[in-house]
C-alpha cells in the first residue's frame, strides 16, 4: 500500500480548470439571505466565531473542502491532496454593509467579490458572511465554489449539509482533521505512468458502461456517434453574435429575483411542458425584449442557450465532482406569442430527450481521460462556441432550511460565463419560491436590471396567455356524444365517486404579482 494519498481530478473536472481564464473565473456559487435573529449577539452583529463553529463541525462530510491542487511532473494533470495547513478562518470572511444596507448596496458588493478568481494555493472555495442586510434584520452568504469541485446537483445536496430542515440548534465538537501524506513529485510520475497504461481501456469501458443501473443496457455506439454528430452541426454553424456576446472583461455584474414556484408549476401543467420548458420559454420571450430595446432584429437570429443536465447516478452519491452534460436549445426568440414560444421549446426538448444528446458531452469525456491536457483545453473552449448564453436550473429542496437556527429567505445561484457570453442565467427551487441568480459581464450587460425586469414581464405575459387559454378549455361546449347504456355506478363507502371533488388537482391561475426581492 502507498504511503502517500491523493485523487485525481476527472477529465471533466479537470476541463473546468483549464478554461479558466483571468477575465473568467470558474467558480459556481450562490447568495443565500438568511434572517438575522438566532445569529445575533449581545452587541446586535452576527456572531460569527458560533457560525464558524457550525460550518466547522461538517467539513468532515465535504472532504473536498479541505483539499487543494497538485500537478503531476512533465503530464500536468491536476490532483488533490490533502491542505496540511488548512485554515478555516482564510475561506470564512466576515464584511459588514454600510447603512442602510439596501438592495444595490448588497449587489455591488458581492459583484465585486465575485469577479475575483479564487486562489490555486489554497482549497477552492470562499464564503464571505454579510452582515447589516436592510438594517440589520438580515444577513447575506455569498459562496465561491470552483466548477472542479462540483456541479449543480452536488451544490444542491451541499446546502443541505452546510444547511439544516429543523431551526434547533445542536451543538457538535468538530470532527479532528488529519490530513493524510502528501505525494512528492517522483511518486506523482510514477504513478501517472502506470495509469496512463490502462487509461485507454478505462475510457472503452465508460463509453460502454450503463448510464444508471448496473442492470440497464449501455447507450449503443450508435447512439453516441449520432449525438456527437448533432454536436458537430452546432459547432459548424454558430450562433448568430448579439449586443450581449463579445469579449469578457473583468468585471461582474450580479442581481436576482424570486417567483412564486407553484405559479411556474401551474402554467407548465396547463400548457402540457415541464417546469424546464416554462423557464426557457420565459428566458426567450425576455432575450427578445431586451434585444428590441437595443436595436437587434431578432427575426433571422439563431439565439441559442447552454442548458446543462445532470447525469449523475445513484453511485454518483459517493464520488465528489462534475456528472453534468449540456443541451444547446435555440431560443425562439423571433415567435411573437408566448404560447408559440413554449410549443417550440417544448418539441426541441423533446426532441433532444430522444435523441439523448447528452450522451455527447460524456463520450467526449470519456476520450478525454486519455487525452493530453492541451487538447482537452482547446475542445473545452470549441465545445462552449455554439452557444449565446447559459440557462439552468437545479431543484432545491421543498422545505424550509435553517443554518445555525437562522432561517433562509432566498438561495440565488451564480455561474461563470461561457466563453463570449456575457450572461448567465441560474435558478434555484427552495421551499415556495423559485430563486433567480443572474451573472452578467459589466461591459457586454451593463443594464443587467433591465434584463431582469424583462424576465418577470415576460413570465406574466406566459402567464396570462396559459390563463386565456385554461378559461377556453373550461367555458369551451361540450362535445355531442351519443348515448349509450351506462354501467352500474360504483361506490366507495357510500358515495358516489362522480360526485367527489377534484378541485384540487385544478391549477390557480389567479394572477399573483412577481416579487423583485426575496
Amino acid at each position: 500500500m502507498a504511503r502517500y494519498a491523493y485523487d485525481r481530478l476527472s477529465a471533466q473536472d479537470a476541463s473546468f480548470l483549464w478554461a479558466e481564464s483571468e477575465n473568467q473565473p470558474m467558480h459556481v456559487g450562490g447568495l443565500a439571505i438568511l434572517e438575522s435573529g438566532p445569529l445575533r449577539g449581545p452587541e446586535g452583529g452576527i456572531d460569527v466565531d458560533r457560525f464558524r463553529q457550525a460550518v466547522e463541525s461538517v467539513l468532515h462530510w465535504i472532504p473536498r473542502y479541505r483539499q487543494k491542487l497538485a500537478y503531476v511532473p512533465i503530464e500536468g494533470w491536476p490532483v488533490w491532496i490533502d491542505d496540511r495547513h488548512f485554515d478555516l478562518g482564510y475561506h470564512i470572511r466576515h464584511l459588514s454593509l454600510p447603512k442602510p444596507g439596501g438592495r444595490l448596496q448588497l449587489q455591488e458588493l458581492c459583484a465585486r467579490i465575485h469577479s475575483r478568481p479564487l486562489d490555486r494555493r489554497h482549497p477552492l472555495w470562499e464564503m464571505w458572511l454579510i452582515e447589516g442586510v436592510e438594517g440589520g434584520e438580515q444577513f447575506a452568504l455569498l459562496n465561491k465554489i470552483h466548477h472542479c469541485m462540483i456541479d449543480g446537483a452536488a451544490g444542491a445536496d451541499l446546502s443541505q449539509i452546510l444547511f439544516s430542515p429543523s431551526p434547533r440548534v445542536e451543538e457538535t465538537e468538530p470532527v479532528p482533521y488529519m490530513p493524510r501524506p502528501v505525494p512528492g513529485a517522483t511518486e506523482l510520475l510514477a504513478d501517472s505512468l502506470g495509469r496512463a497504461l490502462s487509461r485507454p481501456l478505462g475510457a472503452a469501458r465508460r463509453l460502454l458502461a450503463p448510464r444508471e443501473e448496473e442492470t440497464e443496457p449501455a447507450p449503443a455506439l450508435g447512439d453516441r456517434l449520432a449525438a456527437l454528430r448533432d454536436m458537430m452541426g452546432f459547432l459548424l454553424n454558430p450562433a448568430s453574435e448579439t449586443p450581449i456576446n463579445g469579449t469578457l472583461g473583468a468585471h461582474r455584474r450580479l442581481e436576482w429575483l424570486t417567483m412564486p414556484l407553484d405559479d411556474v408549476r401551474d402554467v407548465a401543467r396547463v400548457l402540457g411542458c415541464t417546469l424546464n420548458d416554462a423557464v426557457l420559454a420565459t428566458v426567450a420571450g425576455a432575450v427578445r425584449r431586451y434585444l428590441f430595446r437595443r436595436r437587434v432584429d431578432v427575426r433571422e437570429l439563431s439565439f441559442r442557450v447552454a442548458a446543462p443536465v445532470s447525469t449523475r447516478r445513484a453511485d454518483h452519491d459517493t464520488r465528489q465532482g462534475n456528472h453534468v452534460s449540456s443541451w444547446i436549445v435555440e431560443l425562439p426568440i423571433a415567435l411573437d406569442a408566448p404560447l408559440d414560444r413554449v410549443e417550440e421549446v417544448k418539441r426541441q426538448t423533446d426532441e433532444l430527450k430522444r435523441s439523448n444528446a447528452a450522451l455527447a458531452v460524456d463520450t467526449l469525456m470519456a476520450a478525454a481521460e486519455w487525452l493530453p491536457p492541451q487538447l482537452i483545453s482547446r475542445g473545452v473552449e470549441l465545445a462552449n462556441g455554439p452557444a449565446n448564453m447559459i440557462v439552468t436550473n437545479v431543484p432545491g429542496p421543498r422545505f424550509p432550511l435553517f443554518m445555525v437556527g437562522a432561517r433562509l429567505l432566498g438561495l440565488y445561484p451564480l455561474v461563470p460565463l461561457l466563453p463570449g457570453g456575457g450572461l448567465g442565467v441560474a435558478l434555484f427551487s427552495h421551499e415556495h419560491q423559485l430563486c433567480w441568480g443572474f451573472t452578467a459581464d459589466d461591459e457586454l450587460v451593463p443594464d443587467l436590471s433591465a434584463f431582469v425586469a424583462d424576465v418577470g414581464a415576460s413570465f406574466e405575459e406566459l402567464r396570462g396567455a396559459a390563463t386565456s387559454e385554461y378559461m377556453a378549455r373550461r367555458t369551451a361546449p361540450p362535445e355531442v356524444e351519443v348515448e349509450v347504456a351506462a354501467p352500474p355506478k360504483l361506490r366507495r363507502n357510500g358515495v358516489d365517486p362522480e360526485s367527489e371533488s377534484n378541485a384540487d388537482d385544478e391549477p390557480d391561475l389567479v394572477p399573483t404579482a412577481v416579487a423583485a426581492e426575496a
